[in-house]
């Protein structure tokens, strides 16, 4: 295991991507990439998959996207500055300075879903084998729509609690938290005791939701057609 960084710049500034390698991406094994959900959730819930390595001999890459976990803060940014576009452009950079681009898998889950077909739609990247999507959506409203319909069948007080603090922007308040926890442990990982990647993970999203509250709870852009992505896909693995 292997952990470092990578510069990431953006316009004028620059800024740094955190990223961990199981394995050794030049042992001739293609390695896979994992893009975790969110977004604003660190690399650490995704934890188990770094298992392919010793189970497989497959490089494993986890990182943390940019303003989550140990990459760059980014809490005096505005809502607008988080883009799916963004966070492409990071994956990009990254696949680029790991020397993977011409041979690589994706796995994206949840938000990873969302942002692997961004990132497939923005550059056809031939060098990917292939792309594994879980627990995502395709659909951002229908997503967005079920969402919604979850939430009516909390408690009236609930409901007002969560869309109170969502519209004033205050979602890092301790008892939207704490609320945000229990619609989670009901529909998002019912296990009595959650395993210590997941609490990590939630922690940290906790004490930084700067990502969270600005691409989550605002209403977010529709994907590019899928259909075009896993053409792209096809496309790369006929190479």
């Amino acid at each position: 295991m292997a952990s470092n960084s990578v510069s990431f710049q953006v316009g004028s500034e620059t800024f740094q991507t955190s990223y961990t390698i199981f394995g050794d991406l030049k042992s001739g094994t293609r390695p896979i990439v994992i893009l975790n959900g969110g977004p604003g959730i660190s690399h650490w819930y995704m934890l188990p998959h770094a298992d392919l390595h010793k189970t497989h001999g497959r490089p494993v890459v986890l990182y943390d996207q940019l303003g989550a976990g140990d990459s760059t803060r980014l809490r005096d940014k505005p809502a607008g500055f988080f883009t799916p576009a963004l966070f492409v452009a990071e994956l990009d950079n990254l696949v680029r300075h790991l020397g993977v681009s011409h041979d690589f898998d994706l796995l994206g889950q949840s938000w990873g879903v969302t942002l692997a077909i961004e990132y497939i739609a923005a550059h056809r990247p031939t060098g990917l084998k292939h792309l594994i999507l879980t627990s995502g959506s395709a659909s951002y409203p229908l997503w967005r729509a079920a969402l919604a319909d979850l939430r009516k069948r909390w408690p009236q007080d609930y409901q007002d609690m969560m869309n109170r603090h969502e519209r004033e922007g205050t979602t890092d308040a301790q008892e939207y938290q704490e609320g945000l926890m229990q619609y989670y442990k009901k529909h998002i990982l019912k296990l009595e005791v959650w395993p210590p990647e997941v609490i990590k993970s939630m922690t940290q999203m906790g004490e930084d939701p700067t990502i969270y509250r600005a691409m989550y709870v605002r209403p977010p852009s529709p994907l590019p057609p899928l259909n075009s992505s896993l053409c792209a896909t096809a496309q790369a693995r006929r190479q």
